[in-house]
């Protein structure tokens, strides 16, 4: 019976192969995905803001 269990990975992987997923698990990949996505905005916005105070220090 427990060859019968299918383990999902951690992890979303580029290119994974899809077609073994479940639509429940595919929302799972969704919403980490989004979470993810929002989190690399969010250090952008913090590191945009820390070069823009640099610059702005350097300036003549």
């Amino acid at each position: 019976m427990e060859d019968d269990v299918r383990r999902k990975p951690a992890l979303h992987e580029i290119g994974m192969v899809l077609d073994t997923m479940s639509v429940d698990e595919i929302d799972e990949r969704i919403a980490l995905l989004r979470g993810e996505i929002e989190r690399l905005q969010a250090e952008r916005v913090r590191k945009a803001a820390g070069r823009e105070a640099a610059e702005s220090v350097f300036k003549i």
